[in-house]
């Protein structure tokens, strides 16, 4: 892909669709339409559900086309359905992308489920970095659970004969 296509534009254009390019227009209905929400294109975002402004919020992180998409906690405000289907969508739009996802959550079920690696810090530190894979929940707890005074030491991915 070339620079130029890759680059997004800027400026009064991209504000309202009404000055937008037929283009980006098409772009932003495609990006609504993968996560399911074409048919409320126009529609106010102040009527949206909580699980439908996240998938809004996908929808614009789409549009940037990004290589690497950060989300904290993007399941933190909504019903467990609703947290469900938005972690889901974002993990298989970014494998679909090839993006890179970083989720930080506190929902170890998501963390395990929606993610192909677990690392978690401690005092600024990387002391935990697995497979979600070879991970289980009770892991996770006993590894956040922990009250140790010192950080704990790494603990690599297990392999798939252990």
């Amino acid at each position: 892909m070339s620079s130029t296509a890759s680059r997004r534009a800027r400026g009064p254009r991209t504000w309202l669709q009404a000055l937008a390019t037929r283009e980006t227009r098409e772009e932003a209905l495609a990006c609504l339409d993968a996560v399911g929400l074409a048919d409320r294109a126009r529609q106010r975002a102040d009527s949206l559900s909580g699980g439908q402004s996240q998938r809004v919020a996908i929808a614009r992180m789409l549009m940037q086309r990004p290589r690497i998409v950060l989300a904290d906690e993007p399941d933190a405000s909504l019903d467990p359905r609703a947290g469900e289907e938005v972690m889901g969508l974002l993990y298989d739009l970014a494998k679909r992308k090839g993006a890179t996802l970083v989720v930080i959550s506190h929902r170890i079920e998501h963390t395990i489920r929606f993610s192909d690696r677990i690392v978690g810090l401690a005092e600024g530190r990387i002391t935990l970095d697995t497979a979600s894979r070879t991970t289980s929940a009770g892991d996770l707890l006993d590894f956040f659970g922990r009250n140790d005074e010192a950080a704990p030491e790494i603990r690599p991915a297990a392999s798939a004969a252990a």
